[in-house]
Formats: C-alpha cells, structure tokens, sequence
C-alpha cells in the first residue's frame, strides 16, 4: 500500500542515507553474504537513476572479519575486535564495489572516527569529500574506523553513526535497513507482551507505522535487546532517529531482509516505521553544535535562564547559572540543563569552567571584578547556542 506521507518524504529527499547493519549483511554462519549486497546495491542503483545521492553507512566489518577467519562467535576483547574489523573491511568494501561496477559505478571507502566529527574543520573536510565523489559516479562506503576507534567498539554503533552523516549532508531522510521490521507495540520474540500505550495485555505486537513524536512512551518499547553480531540495537536506532527528527530530517526504520525493500522505499509504500522530522532544517553550523559534537560540560541554569532561552531567544547569562560541571575551555561545547536536570539547549561557551565557576549567578557588570576582566557579556551568546526539540506531543499511528 502506498501511503502519501512517505511517497511526499521520498519526493522532496535529493539526498538520502542509507544504514545497513551487519545482521542484513551477514549469513546465520556469521560469513557476509555477498547476494544480499547485490541485491541491495541494485536498491540503490534504481534511487541513484532517479537523479538522487545516496550515501551508504555499512556495518559488517566485524562480521565479515569473523567469517573470514573461521571463528565461532564475535570475540569480547578488544585486540580480537580490531583485528577481525581489520581482516573483514577489506572483504566488505570488495563486495560492494563489485556489486556498483555491474550498474556503472564506484564504491568509495570512507572509514571515520568521532574525532573526525569533533574538529569543525575535519568535519566540512569529510562533506567536501563526500560531495566531490558524486561527482564522481561514486558511492560513498562508510564506515566506522573500528581498527583504531576504541568508543566505537565498546560503546558506540553505527545507527549514531548514520544520524550524524545525515546532519553532516543536511539530508532529508534516513534510511535504516534492520533485522527487525520496524518499532513494534511490544518485543515480537518475547511470547508475553507488557501492557503499553498501545498495546493491550496479550495482544500480538504489530509494527507501529508512523511517529510523529518520539516522548518517553517510544522510547520504552525499543528494550535492550541487539543482535548477536552487531552493536546496536532499537535503542540506538531510536536515539539516531531523534537526532535527525530534532534537526529537520526524516527517519525510516524498515527491514533489510525482506526483497525488494529499496524499490518499497522508493516507492514510498507503507513498510516499517516512519519517524516525521520536527520543525525546520537547521544551518549546518548548528547541527554540528547541537548534535553532532560532545560536550565537554554542562551549565545547570534557573527557570528564569531557561525561559529566555527557549521562549525568548536570549543568550545565557551568568546571572541564570546555578551549577557548573565538567572541566571544559572557552569554545567548548556544553550542555544546558534546568534544575532537574533536564538537557533543553548545546552550545558553546565563552568562559572555562573554573572562570564560569567563579561568575555563576553574578550580574554582567560583576564578571570584571570577578575575572580582572569582561571579554564577553554573554557564557553562550546565542548565534552559539542551539535548543533542542524537547517536545512531548504524543506519537501517533496510522
């Protein structure tokens, strides 16, 4: 069935992102299938003759170095990780560029770590060369650099990953290719189901089509659970998706096994779950500080501060901080969080800690005589300071 919301989303995208994960790539023997990532290839060969970019974000290094390498399961320590990432890397790009030759294109292999997304400079670099191999007739392979990057194999995933390339290209749609087909109403492989919003007790659990807000409810129906081969799992799927929502983009979770599910996307059939971009595009620049770069700290600010953040368009002042945590330099990014803790606002911040410390809950004619100096009025002038999308409309189905 074709659904209007889609096929409009589909229509307006000239650039979209794909993520595959490693348990779409991978045979049950842990090998990586190559005729899926034939067939997968063709998907995107058919977007590509519509006039499109696509930019592939692909796990399965690990997966494929654990093929080639005859082991039984994924190693738990991290020389072991590395290396089966560096073995399978080879194999993995190999498939996809035989696969794009036979439709008249190139794979190009671009291995990034989160370091590369936290120097600005670094980050317009990687864009530049992103859209130079379009013009290329090629397709961007990315990768997580998992042979160095330490955070990526112990706590990071590829669906955070994909969320980032997506703010990076201003890209209007993510496409996510899972093992499962979507968020469902409760976990599809547990034989009882816990009574949700929209799920009664006993119910058998369906895939939710679309969301229009991600509040507290989703959230609490993506589990722990993740794949044997991979590293993420819906919680991080859900957490890329609030990434690109929040910064203007859409947001397609569907099932990469099924045949044929690229030419569904493109056809903006009603597959999967669709999570709806909130608000408007933002400026590149402030993708990168809202989410993109980490925080170093966080300034913990009074309900007055906040209400001139959000409602007004104000700067953060001095005067609004109540506690200053982490340990950061001027330039920094940090958070800004209400009294209860809640993040509302990144930016990045004209003092250190140790001088935000020193002027917190002062007036701005008392930061001179506090510091010897006023070099700046404002802790995080505004053109510096993205709010976040905080909203709480419930999510709905269609």
């Amino acid at each position: 069935m074709i659904d209007p919301v889609r096929q409009e989303i589909i229509t307006s995208a000239h650039t979209i992102v794909v993520k595959i994960g490693t348990g779409v790539l991978t045979r049950p023997d842990a090998s990586l299938d190559a005729d899926r990532i034939g067939s997968l290839v063709e998907g995107v060969s058919k977007i590509l003759a519509t006039g499109r970019k696509v930019v592939v974000v692909s796990s399965g290094a690990i997966g494929a170095g654990i093929g080639q390498l005859g082991l039984k399961k994924r190693p738990s320590d991290l020389p072991h990780l590395q290396a089966a990432a560096s073995v399978g890397q080879s194999y993995l790009i190999r498939a996809y560029d035989e696969a794009l030759r036979r439709h008249g294109f190139h794979a190009a292999q671009i291995l990034l770590t989160a370091a590369d997304f936290e120097d600005r400079a670094r980050y317009l670099n990687v864009r530049n060369t992103i859209h130079t191999l379009f013009d290329y007739h090629a397709v961007p392979i990315i990768n997580e650099n998992d042979t160095v990057s330490v955070a990526e194999i112990k706590f990071g995933d590829n669906d955070r990953l994909a969320a980032m390339v997506t703010n990076l290209l201003r890209a209007p749609l993510l496409v996510i290719l899972s093992v499962v087909d979507g968020l469902f109403t409760a976990d599809p492989v547990k034989k009882s189901h816990v009574p949700t919003h929209h799920a009664p007790v006993h119910s058998a659990p369906t895939v939710i089509s679309t969301v229009e807000s991600l509040d507290d409810r989703i959230v609490a129906l993506a589990g722990a659970g993740k794949s044997e081969l991979g590293t993420g799992g819906m919680a991080t799927k859900l957490d890329a998706a609030k990434i690109c929502t929040a910064a203007g983009e859409s947001v397609w979770i569907v099932g990469g096994k099924r045949p044929g599910v690229l030419d569904d996307v493109l056809a903006g059939k009603r597959v999967g779950t669709l999570f709806i971009a909130q608000g408007g595009s933002l400026a590149s620049r402030k993708r990168w500080i809202g989410y993109t770069v980490r925080p170093r700290g966080r300034y913990i600010v009074d309900a007055g501060a906040r209400r001139a953040i959000e409602r007004n368009g104000k700067s953060l002042l001095a005067i609004g901080i109540v506690e200053v945590t982490g340990s950061f330099a001027p330039g920094d990014p940090v958070l800004l969080c209400d009294a209860e803790g809640a993040e509302f606002a990144r930016g990045l911040t004209n003092f250190s800690a140790d001088d935000a410390r020193k002027i917190k809950g002062l007036r701005t004619p008392q930061i001179a005589a506090a510091l010897g100096t006023l070099l700046y009025d404002e802790v995080v002038h505004r053109d510096n300071l993205v709010v976040l999308n905080v909203s709480e409309r419930p999510a709905t189905q269609r």
